[in-house]
């Protein structure tokens, strides 16, 4: 019968009754001492009594011990009667209770809750006769725990001794159980385990176990210790925790990061070759710690191949006329430019899986070779990236870094794929001509599999080591000159020649594009500043001579941040600029027409020469002082130019009877060809008519027409033989004010080339020979002057 009626003092209560001390996550065992922690205020006041009035205890485990304070239905109905040896109190607060387990009982009832548990106990006595199947337990017990003892590291003498030293098969059965590494459910089972022979097969089986986890633990130890040496000791935990997964039968890393890592090479849809050798080095990666030095090498391979278009594609938008208009939106002229764009648009339109061309855009800078391109990504609908090639030389900035060498990374080629992040982009290799070859490799050679419409699908960049489709871009190629360019990287782009602007396609640029784009630049309104057209005019001709407009663009800009100080220093709400104001804000001219000025004199004739950044004019002077007839040539020419100049003196002397030129006058005198600009080097054979001219000029005393320029290379028959450049130069000569323009007969062929409104501007004389360039370039002698 339970009664709630505590007795009035604990000295009274029976042998059979005890009180009752909950503890949390610790089974005390018979003949075994141990310290408790008490918590909860019916554990603190058992403590307190038992030890006020030195009686024993029952010691009952909690069932759930995360309860401060659990009541006798949270209390298991078997524990261990055991003696206090001490009560401690900790600096903390908090009290322990050292105790040495006696025995057995079960709970037969309450008979107290308050101020602690009281309850009537039966105890167990454990049976004094053992049979020979207990003794063959215990012996093989105490065998085995002394194998489990061998195999802890760091195991305490004492506790083997005390092992060897129990007779008693019960006590050894207690103790070997008490230091079992078991969970608290697990010893609370063999603690109730009333019958021996039942309790040791539990220890028994329990205890192989443990002998089995202490020799994988020790395998493990074994084999970490091999695999690492003393500068790695930072790794031993981790390569712990994979060996102990590799045990399990467990792949998995602690976290989520390869797993994402396989799942991320999964979605990114690669071709099976590559796919194949994502996983195997993701396999090697799970081989391997985080310290080691090739894990982040690794690592960064996995992220670039997971990064690449494999088969992410944007889709087209072939609608001609929408590109026509965005063509005619962002540049102002280059018909033919833009005409052939839009055929290349429409084939792609009515064959998108016919192989596109490469296109390559050649011209002067500052012309919109770089503009166009985006153009063509924009009208698309496509994304648009830039690889710059200029003062490239090491091959592997194309094909990548191969990655045996620490810090590789892929080639120009891979990184703007991946930042692309379509597998079909506009991709534009600009300044192709500014490459060069050396002790690094060839980069024109790299170029060729990257542009040949046969190879591309595979490109294989060193880094990423597999194939790569690069057959959907849209390569777009831009240079300044061609000559640079070997033929066979030549041979697989599509030439498309942009030529300089003329003046008023410059003044038409300014006004719709330039200007906006400074005055926002500049943080002005259309309405704070105002630029007249004869102020763009001036400094088109005055100031800027260039086949682009990049210059006029700058100056622009230093007429319009002079109007900014003018408008945020209060001095005024709104500034117009002219001409004047030109003027005064960038002073005097840079540029005037001095063709009338040089060529005012015999002996000077004015050439046209093709340049990188465009056509230029070229004066050519010619000189007779007293001599033995040798020729002197200044201005930093080529080989070219000084051949020609030998040809041009050969030719004169040869037609000096028919020119009326005395032979005498060059037997005794020396012939001087200079041609100014001396700090710019000068080659090239079209400057041959000019210097015959000169030469000329000078021996007959007839001065050359200022509004005359010419162009081509002589013969020692006096043929006027074909030369290149012809777009270019005329569009020089229309900039500098030139009327006439004599070029070969045989070059008439490019004259659809030249801008309609160039050749509105200029006359042209198509020359088969000397005499054909001299009748027109060459004033009247005086005499016949005189005569008219």
């Amino acid at each position: 019968m339970t009664t709630n009626d505590a007795p009035s003092t604990s000295n009274t209560l029976p042998e059979d009754v005890l009180i009752i001390l909950p503890v949390r996550d610790t089974v005390v065992f018979p003949g075994v001492v141990l310290p408790i922690a008490i918590g909860g205020k019916h554990a603190l006041a058992a403590a307190q009594e038992a030890v006020r009035t030195q009686r024993r205890v029952g010691l009952l485990v909690q069932k759930d011990a995360t309860v401060e304070d659990p009541d006798t239905d949270g209390l298991h109905q078997v524990g261990t009667v055991a003696s206090v040896v001490r009560f401690v109190t900790a600096a903390d607060g908090t009290h322990h209770l050292i105790c040495q387990g006696e025995q057995r009982f079960t709970v037969l009832d309450y008979v107290s809750r308050d101020p602690f548990y009281v309850a009537r106990i039966e105890p167990y006595k454990e049976a004094v006769t053992l049979d020979r199947e207990v003794e063959a337990r215990g012996l093989n017990l105490r065998e085995k725990a002394m194998e489990a003892l061998q195999l802890l590291p760091q195991a305490p003498a004492e506790l083997a001794n005390a092992i060897r030293a129990i007779e008693s098969i019960p006590s050894l059965a207690d103790v070997v159980a008490s230091f079992m590494d078991l969970k608290t459910a697990d010893k609370q089972d063999i603690l109730a385990t009333f019958d021996l022979r039942t309790r040791l097969d539990r220890i028994l089986t329990l205890l192989n176990r443990r002998i089995e986890v202490l020799k994988v633990s020790r395998q493990i130890d074994e084999r970490t210790r091999e695999a690492f040496d003393e500068r790695q000791k930072e790794a031993v935990l981790r390569e712990r925790l994979r060996q102990i997964q590799k045990e399990l039968g467990e792949t998995d890393r602690s976290g989520a990061e390869l797993e994402d890592l396989k799942k991320a090479i999964k979605d990114a849809a690669m071709p099976p070759e590559a796919e194949e050798q994502a996983l195997r080095e993701l396999a090697r990666l799970e081989r391997m710690p985080e310290g080691a030095a090739e894990y982040s090498m690794t690592r960064t391979y996995l992220d670039w191949l997971i990064a690449m278009p494999w088969s992410k594609t944007d889709a087209e938008q072939l609608d001609i006329e929408r590109a026509r208009a965005i063509l005619d939106e962002d540049h102002y002229g280059l018909e033919k430019v833009k005409r052939r764009i839009l055929e290349f648009l429409a084939v792609r339109k009515l064959n998108p899986q016919g192989r596109s061309p490469i296109l390559c855009f050649v011209g002067p800078p500052g012309v919109g070779k770089t503009s166009l391109g985006q153009s063509i990504a924009k009208a698309l609908g496509l994304e648009f990236r830039r690889v710059s090639l200029g003062g490239v030389h090491d091959e592997a900035e194309i094909r990548g870094h191969r990655r045996t060498y620490i810090g590789s990374l892929p080639g120009n080629i891979a990184q703007a794929m991946r930042k692309a992040g379509r597998r079909n982009p506009v991709l534009m290799l600009d300044e192709v001509d500014k490459l060069s070859a050396s002790h690094q490799g060839d980069p024109f050679s790299a170029l060729l599999e990257v542009l040949d419409p046969e190879q591309n699908n595979t490109f294989r960049d060193n880094y990423l080591g597999v194939p790569f489709d690069l057959s959907k871009v849209l390569f777009i190629g831009t240079a300044n000159v061609l000559d640079s360019i070997p033929g066979p990287l030549r041979d697989r782009m599509e030439i498309i020649e942009l030529t300089g602007y003329t003046e008023e396609e410059k003044l038409q640029i300014a006004r719709r594009y330039l200007l906006k784009r400074q005055l926002e630049a500049n943080g002005l309104s259309a309405d704070q500043v105002q630029v007249s057209e004869e102020a763009l005019r001036k400094l088109i001709v005055d100031y800027t001579r260039e086949a682009g407009v990049r210059g006029l663009e700058r100056q622009i800009g230093a007429l319009l941040r002079n109007a900014a100080v003018t408008i945020a220093s209060g001095r005024a709400t709104s500034v117009a600029i002219d001409t004047e104001e030109v003027t005064q804000i960038l002073g005097a001219a840079r540029f005037e027409n001095d063709v009338a000025l040089r060529t005012s004199v015999p002996g000077v004739a004015t050439g046209l020469a093709w340049t990188p950044a465009g056509g230029d004019i070229l004066f050519i002077e010619s000189s007779r002082v007293k001599g033995s007839g040798k020729l002197i040539l200044t201005g930093q020419l080529g080989d070219v130019m000084k051949e020609s100049a030998q040809a041009a003196v050969t030719l004169i002397k040869s037609q000096a009877d028919r020119l009326g030129i005395d032979p005498a006058m060059l037997d005794n005198a020396d012939l001087h060809i200079h041609v100014p600009a001396g700090a710019i080097p000068k080659d090239g054979p079209s400057a041959g008519v000019a210097m015959a001219t000169s030469l000329a000029s000078l021996l007959t005393q007839r001065t050359v027409r200022a509004d005359v320029a010419m162009t081509g290379e002589i013969s020692l028959r006096g043929v006027v033989l074909p030369v290149g450049g012809i777009k270019e130069k005329c569009v020089a000569a229309a900039r500098a004010g030139i009327r006439t323009v004599i070029l070969p007969a045989r070059n008439r062929r490019d004259l659809e080339d030249i801008p309609e409104s160039v050749r509105a501007r200029l006359e042209f004389v198509w020359a088969e020979k000397i005499d054909d360039v001299l009748a027109r370039a060459l004033e009247d002698a005086p005499e016949q002057r005189a005569a008219a």
